[in-house]
């Protein structure tokens, strides 16, 4: 049954929006052209343009409409009253009989779709203006949820209409010149899925924070979505990697990070149009509302709508509890990324450190600070002073206005597809969400410092300290023929930079993943039962709450740690050296004095290669040797190469690879290459033979100066004499260069020097060096350099 004012949407496309709004449009398209590929979209109808212009012109609403409008510009009305004038005119206007027919009929036709009597549905508003790829009109006008029988459809109806002229509508058509008088309004009355039994969130098919097109992020909550749209909840956040989800047996998920869940969203029984908030139970705080299988199938999902569409997404996805079936129930384009200008990007660095006061989720990259402006509800809005820090449990739309005049926002809860997160990266505004007690520990007033400038985490500091901003033009950045790659520890920061014109990691190391992380001695974890410190124990079963087996903790969180590094360099290589703490360092790791010797010297006593077959620390290692396995053949990143650190004989060498073997990671199975470090002076006088046992060498030039000059790294007295470019060391580079290309071994260097010193770069490239690793913020310089040198020797 379609007519003059009713599309089902199996009948509409993404070429109808002028007649029922992109929101239904998209429903439609997606009904109609995706239904093969497995999506499953809740059906339903829309009601059209044309039955709003009728609407409009037989409650003679138009003269109203405008006279109100012309007042409200010329300055004679407030907002506030303008737009409760206009929702007043439609909350008292009648549907035209044929119009409330033809919705009584769809509405019967649907009941008897889904065998019910009385179908419960979702009652959208879809202006014919909204979600462009060029503006955002999410969140502009009302849903009504749980809506059943034919006199409460109506209502809900005449509300859409009325939403039109929601504040937040006006000013936002103001600001983007959309004439209120040509925009219309489409209702979309839509099956609920049951995720209230259930839960539900929303999807991005690029990475909202850094632009990275290569995953999708699902972030997921307890009962309905509104909770996750509307920041009100911490939800559970999942990362997954687009390129590999075409691959059965693997399960490309980068990020599983559980969120607070504080309420969830469900029906009030008995009814129609009512839904409450309750607080989640415990056991539902800390499981995870998706399974594996689950994230995978709407991260597919994710892939074909953007596939379709062309272009980045924003979608809604919900979980029937009856059903356990999953369905898409909104898709409109991403609105931030796509308008990025891939040519160049700013980058903030913190010139000072401060004490951290708050910890969340940052949302853009960059730093501010001010006075904190914390506004507890809507009422107070009209307090926000221009130019401070919002600070505030939530946002919603009638919010935009005063963020638009913040310098920085910090909320209490919110994921990154919440409201707040999405508008204050469409405003370039900096946010850190979620942070649990943002409006119960700060002060009114307080000076503070945010930064969004350290990977996914943002931080609240204590007063006003001095930051950098740069701008990095990524702009005829010439091609060289030594292989540039990056030095990364932080899985953020891999993300942060994945822009930069590299091939590959050239050092990741592990132990920022577990100092910073998972914060635990693996041995604690093995012999939990045996750990003595009651505060560290107390510590560990916090850390670890919702894994039965205390080790899994460590190889999941390390895995998943590892592969996010590597996916936004996939395929090129990425070389993750293994963990090398020194054992004073491994003692600071929660529960880790109990399992540590104490050294007079850790700089040159048992770390490195010396750990990983000794009764000491043999188990620990098997547990980083599962997480490698884990990256490469269950999460299936096979770019990753395993670096073993300080290997100081031939014989140690022929221990490591051994126990390697016996943990699943046989050199050459599987595609695996071994590197080893070349930081001890034996490594380059024997290169020919550590070349027998290992893949590659990477030149760790600081350990290498210390043990060839006899200088300790860390002492400040002998500061002056340690450096790279002596001559002696730069003896001990070159031959090192010359014997592992005698066996045909790559060679590469991942220490500081040529990323601080151009000199000691043109060194290595006359040597031969392979490949040079520098640190992010010096790739390009260093790489229009490495460009000259190259061309000088050449000639071309």
């Amino acid at each position: 049954m379609n007519n003059k004012y009713i599309r089902w949407f199996e009948n509409v496309s993404s070429h109808d929006v002028p007649l029922v709004g992109g929101k239904n449009a998209s429903l439609g398209e997606m009904i109609s052209m995706l239904k093969d590929e497995g999506i499953r979209v809740p059906d339903g109808f829309a009601t059209t343009s044309d039955a709003y212009w009728e609407f409009v012109k037989q409650n003679n609403l138009r003269e109203k409409i405008q006279a109100n409008l012309d007042d409200f510009k010329r300055g004679s009305k407030q907002l506030e009253d303008t737009g409760k004038s206009i929702r007043r005119f439609f909350s008292h206007g009648t549907f035209p009989d044929d119009i409330a027919q033809n919705i009584r009929d769809a509405y019967r036709e649907l009941c008897k779709r889904y065998r019910m009597d009385e179908v419960d549905v979702a009652v959208r508003s879809s202006a014919t203006a909204e979600d462009l790829p060029k503006a955002s009109f999410a969140g502009q006008q009302e849903t009504f949820l749980n809506v059943t029988g034919e006199e409460e459809l109506l209502d809900a109806c005449r509300k859409c209409y009325a939403s039109l002229f929601t504040d937040r509508a006006i000013a936002y058509r103001e600001e983007w010149g959309f004439e209120h008088t040509k925009v219309a309004l489409s209702i979309g009355v839509q099956k609920m899925v049951r995720s209230d039994k259930a839960g539900a969130g929303v999807m991005f098919s690029v990475d909202t924070e850094t632009g990275f097109q290569n995953v999708v992020i699902i972030n997921a909550s307890w009962g309905l979505g509104e909770n996750v749209v509307q920041g009100a909840v911490t939800p559970d956040e999942y990362m997954v990697f687009k390129p590999l989800l075409g691959r059965k047996k693997l399960k490309p998920i980068l990020e599983k990070e559980l969120g607070a869940k504080e309420k969830k969203m469900i029906y009030v029984k008995g009814r129609s149009g009512n839904t409450k908030n309750v607080n989640t139970a415990r056991d539902e705080r800390l499981s995870f509302v998706l399974k594996d299988d689950e994230i995978l199938k709407l991260a597919r999902w994710a892939c074909v709508i953007e596939k379709h569409y062309g272009r980045p997404m924003d979608m809604e996805w919900a979980k029937d509890g009856e059903t356990g079936e999953l369905f898409i129930v909104q898709a409109r384009p991403e609105t931030v990324q796509s308008r990025r200008i891939a040519a160049e990007f700013k980058t903030y660095k913190l010139k000072e450190n401060g004490k951290r006061l708050l910890a969340g989720l940052a949302i853009g990259e960059a730093i501010a600070t001010g006075k904190a402006c914390i506004i507890k509800s809507s009422d107070e809005i009209g307090g926000f002073r221009e130019g401070t820090i919002l600070v505030t449990g939530m946002t919603d739309p009638d919010w935009v206005p005063i963020m638009k005049k913040a310098k920085g926002i910090i909320t209490d809860y919110g994921g990154r597809t919440s409201h707040a997160a999405i508008v204050s990266r469409e405003l370039g505004v900096p946010a850190i969400v979620g942070t649990g007690d943002a409006t119960r520990s700060l002060k009114d007033g307080q000076e503070i410092t945010i930064s969004c400038a350290e990977g996914d985490h943002g931080y609240v500091y204590e007063g006003v300290l001095q930051f950098e901003e740069s701008e990095i033009s990524l702009k005829d950045i010439p091609d060289t023929k030594t292989q540039i790659m990056m030095n990364i520890a932080s899985p953020e920061a891999s993300f942060r930079w994945w822009r930069l014109p590299c091939k590959g990691i050239g050092l990741a190391r592990m132990e920022f993943i577990i100092n910073n992380i998972i914060k635990i001695h693996p041995m604690a974890l093995i012999h939990f039962s045996k750990v003595e410190d009651r505060i560290a124990r107390e510590h560990i079963e916090e850390l670890t709450q919702g894994y039965k087996d205390k080790t899994e903790y460590f190889v999941e969180i390390l895995a998943r740690g590892i592969a996010k590094i590597a996916a936004p360099q996939y395929p090129h290589d990425v070389i993750v050296r293994m963990s090398d703490f020194k054992t004073n360092e491994y003692a600071n790791l929660i529960g880790g004095r109990q399992f540590e010797p104490r050294e007079e010297n850790p700089m040159l006593g048992f770390r490195g290669a010396s750990r990983y077959y000794n009764a000491r620390y043999r188990e620990g290692f098997a547990l980083e040797c599962r997480a490698i396995k884990q990256v490469r053949e269950e999460i299936g990143m096979a770019n990753v190469i395993i670096m073993i650190p300080f290997c100081r004989t031939l014989e140690e060498a022929d221990r490591v690879l051994d126990v390697l073997a016996e943990n699943g990671l046989k050199r050459h199975e599987n595609g695996l290459q071994i590197y080893v470090m070349s930081e001890v002076p034996s490594n380059v006088i024997l290169a020919e033979r550590f070349a027998e046992r290992f893949d590659g060498f990477s030149i760790g030039s600081n350990d290498l100066t210390q043990l060839v000059l006899g200088i300790d790294r860390d002492s400040a007295e002998l500061a002056e004499l340690f450096d790279e470019r002596n001559e002696a060391v730069k003896h001990m580079i070159q031959k090192q260069i010359e014997n592992a290309h005698k066996t045909h071994t790559k060679v590469g260097i991942c220490g500081q020097a040529p990323s601080d010193y151009p000199d000691f770069a043109e060194f290595l490239i006359k040597a031969g060096i392979d490949s040079l690793s520098l640190n992010p913020d010096s790739v390009i310089e260093t790489k229009r350099h490495v460009a000259e040198i190259e061309k000088r020797r050449t000639g071309k």
